[in-house]
């Protein structure tokens, strides 16, 4: 029988995804540690997730919000308040993930060991392509090396190095450029790493950080692409941030309730540089350069998708959103810095 965790909560935000949100459930009932709060703050206009919520063989608050308070962020805001005040540890989790039966064993287990920590990520089983090959590994061009574990990079991280465009830190942390390597660049060693950046779809926060106020920036409405890395940014000026490797999920990324690409591209761009200019406010001329000839990149190599692929549309309306988006901000339309949560 599993344990039940008498200082965790569990927020799980969701949007006309009932079937994954069933899921989700499901593999919630198999933990080796449930969680004592599941907070299901639903955004749909139908009540299938309530059905669903109702369905599961757990116990589940289910809340469904008016259209103010739609949208990841002000639904984790929602969230947050009602959070039992006895829960220590707040946390976050996609709707489309299924977790591994110790996922939250191992959270708790990285809170234990690093009480400093204010922060905890899970790590994606399924987007991990590493193999092992030692220490003594020399990598070639096309290779991503770490910690004993290789990859090959995709073109456009190969393209990045061709131009002197990669990132000069260690994945999980962003350089003065931007354009950083997420998390997804750690290999699944079942090491704990110091980060700075998690992924949304998985992270876990100390309760007194909402203790003091602190909750999701609203600039993000809606879909809320970058979210979770404006929230890590001014998170980590708080306290360490960890990624326990060990702690596994399989991230299905439903593609209901996401933006079409126009939008999408759109917020690449835009959402991208308010993160950035959160954590550099002013960054250096050299480093103002490299963010910007990275976001061009980044741009036409998402342009040759009309060539290369079957999503012909989709590729093209991306890029517009994109290109659109970066010509603004040259002409002086840039995010307010003040907005920030």
């Amino acid at each position: 029988m599993s344990a039940i965790s008498q200082n965790l909560a569990l927020i799980i935000c969701t949007y006309m995804r009932s079937e994954s949100l069933k899921r989700l459930l499901d593999s919630i009932v198999q933990q080796t540690v449930l969680p004592q709060q599941i907070l299901v703050i639903d955004g749909s206009g139908d009540n299938l997730s309530e059905q669903a919520c109702r369905q599961a063989n757990i116990a589940v608050s289910y809340f469904q919000v008016p259209p103010e308070h739609r949208g990841l962020t002000k639904q984790r805001n929602f969230g947050i308040e009602k959070v039992l005040p006895s829960c220590e540890i707040v946390a976050f989790l996609d709707d489309d993930v299924v977790l591994n039966e110790s996922y939250f064993e191992e959270i708790l287990k990285t809170f234990t060991t690093f009480p400093e920590a204010v922060a905890v990520g899970g790590a994606i089983e399924n987007e991990s392509d590493f193999t092992f090959v030692g220490l003594d590994y020399k990598p070639k061009s096309t290779d991503f090396y770490y910690d004993g574990f290789v990859k090959k990079d995709s073109q456009r991280f190969i393209l990045r190095k061709k131009f002197g465009l990669d990132s000069d830190q260690v994945p999980g942390f962003m350089p003065e450029a931007g354009h950083g390597r997420s998390i997804s660049f750690l290999p699944l060693s079942q090491k704990t790493y110091p980060a700075e950046l998690l992924m949304g779809c998985a992270f876990s926060v100390r309760s007194t950080v909402f203790k003091n106020g602190t909750r999701f920036s609203t600039f993000f409405e809606g879909y809320g692409l970058y979210e979770d890395a404006h929230f890590c940014v001014e998170l980590a000026k708080t306290g360490p941030i960890y990624l326990n490797t060990a702690a596994l999920l399989i991230h299905l990324h439903e593609p209901s309730g996401r933006p079409n690409q126009y939008k999408y591209g759109k917020m690449v761009v835009r959402n991208g540089w308010f993160v950035w200019r959160t954590k550099y406010p002013n960054p250096s001329l050299k480093n103002k350069f490299k963010w910007h000839a990275t976001t061009l990149l980044l741009m036409y190599i998402r342009l040759t998708n009309v060539l290369n692929s079957e999503q012909r549309t989709a590729a093209f309306t991306e890029f517009l959103g994109r290109k659109i988006t970066w010509i603004s901000l040259l002409l002086g339309n840039k995010p307010k810095l003040e907005q920030r949560a």
